[in-house]
């Protein structure tokens, strides 16, 4: 719906498009929304050092500006989840509709709404921090959504609370590190972030490997977890969590995008295990 980056910085930009669907240039569509942009940048220069680094802060300095007096500040202490969520209740009715799924949003992706419709659920959207038990459902679904998780206490508050019932509760990306903070698990963050299409993953049930798309800094830590859990997958790069799952009760979630677009769609019956067990 509208561009959540701070500022673009590229290595060379064309003001030429040719896309049929185009309506309007990146550059119209940043100065529209009021994002900065910057080319000619050596990104490959740049993609090294964060290599070496790890993730960093940096600032945005327009020209002309002294940069040393320019504040520096660390969005990881910034709820960017509360920024990017819905602000009030959307209902999208589905067909038949019969179930309901509270779907809470941390940042969620267009397509895992439209994946849940076409599997016949209505799909209720809550804030991130919408106290849901004042609705009637049949399963919780946790939202991706930027950020460190540690910041959306309000919403490990509510899945507390939800996790002591029964109802079906599924998670993705930033949901598998909320579930796993209301679950009393701790997450630790990655000095690099899995980022890309293209990162293989194994579901330690059944064997499999899967390639996926990943877009996070922080995972749980699986040894922090009760003993009525499990780890369910693991990255087959770094042996890092990917996720969960309840022993006893409907309770999973993943670190990865099954509903990718673009990206690898290998995972996206996980949304058929959920709304099965509804």
């Amino acid at each position: 719906e509208k561009i959540h980056i701070k500022g673009l910085a590229v290595f060379d930009y064309s003001r030429l498009f040719t896309h049929w669907n185009a309506r309007e240039s990146l550059e119209q569509w940043l100065i529209e929304e009021q994002v900065p942009g910057i080319y000619d940048v050596d990104t490959r220069a740049l993609v090294k050092l964060l290599r070496e680094k790890g993730s960093m802060n940096g600032k945005i300095v327009v020209q002309g500006d002294d940069p040393a007096m320019v504040p520096l500040s660390d969005p990881a202490h910034d709820n960017a989840a509360g920024y990017v969520s819905c602000r009030e209740v959307i209902t999208y009715q589905g067909n038949p509709g019969n179930k309901k799924v509270v779907l809470i949003d941390c940042g969620v992706k267009h397509n895992i709404i439209r994946i849940l419709l076409s599997r016949g659920v209505t799909v209720i959207r809550v804030p991130w921090d919408y106290d849901f038990r004042t609705i009637e459902y049949d399963g919780i679904f946790i939202s991706n959504g930027p950020g460190d998780p540690n910041t959306c206490k309000t919403t490990i508050a509510h899945l507390k609370h939800a996790l002591e019932g029964d109802k079906p509760i599924c998670g993705v990306c930033l949901g598998n590190q909320l579930l796993g903070l209301a679950a009393g698990g701790k997450i630790t963050k990655l000095k690099h972030g899995h980022r890309g299409h293209n990162l293989p993953v194994q579901d330690l049930v059944t064997g499999r490997c899967y390639i996926t798309s990943q877009n996070h800094g922080y995972v749980v830590d699986p040894e922090s977890l009760g003993k009525d859990w499990k780890e369910l997958f693991i990255n087959l790069n770094d042996g890092t969590n990917e996720g969960i799952h309840h022993r006893s009760k409907p309770f999973f979630a993943l670190q990865f995008h099954p509903e990718a677009a673009s990206g690898p769609t290998d995972t996206v019956p996980v949304f058929d295990q959920f709304t099965e067990i509804l």
